[in-house]
């Protein structure tokens, strides 16, 4: 009896050393996966904030906007329109043409300017939500501005979801080698999953 014994918990840590290979002395020699650029990444999305300029006319104003869940945004006199998946640009061509086609003005000068862009942390975070993104936001950089891991996180396995594509990354990994630290683009999902320990 005592014989089963030892050999159940030889076989329980022979388990747990081959599950585990950092914790038995090896080092993991793997690469996070190359996470293309977004194709998209200049096109608005929901959730960017702009500030619209109307200039040129009579009543010259500025409106504070943010895109909603199904990608519109009001402006005086126009009402509800499509923004998301626009560039800047093309948002203040349409918007002049539509002031023009209505008849409210004969010419007008607009301009978009993106204020704020976002990406999405939830998961094993202590503060899961929005984060405004900046040029040099990275995977950990993001994770770091939502108040780090909580005690359950799994590190070595965070997804980052671009284009409704999922990437396993290695925060682990990526905080020690920055090269492996992808950057992150406005629209990105992290997820950071519960260990099971």
């Amino acid at each position: 009896m005592n014989f089963l014994r030892r050999l159940a918990l030889i076989l329980g840590l022979v388990a747990v050393c081959a599950g585990i290979p950092a914790g038995c002395g090896t080092a993991s020699n793997t690469a996070n996966p190359s996470v293309p650029a977004s194709s998209s990444s200049a096109l608005l999305r929901p959730g960017d904030s702009l500030t619209i300029s109307l200039q040129g006319i009579p009543d010259a104003s500025q409106h504070n906007v943010q895109i909603d869940d199904q990608g519109l945004i009001n402006l005086p006199f126009i009402g509800n329109f499509t923004a998301s998946g626009l560039m800047s640009a093309e948002l203040s061509q349409r918007i002049r043409q539509m002031y023009i086609a209505r008849n409210f003005y004969t010419t007008i000068d607009v301009s978009v300017t993106v204020t704020e862009r976002y990406v999405y942390i939830g998961g094993e975070v202590s503060h899961p939500g929005r984060i405004v993104w900046t040029p040099d936001l990275t995977l950990t950089k993001a994770i770091q501005s939502a108040g780090g891991f909580t005690l359950y996180a799994k590190e070595a396995r965070v997804t980052l979801i671009r284009e409704r594509i999922a990437y396993d990354i290695d925060a682990a990994l990526a905080q020690k080698k920055p090269d492996q630290d992808p950057r992150l683009v406005p629209g990105d999902s992290v997820q950071v999953p519960r260990s099971p320990f």
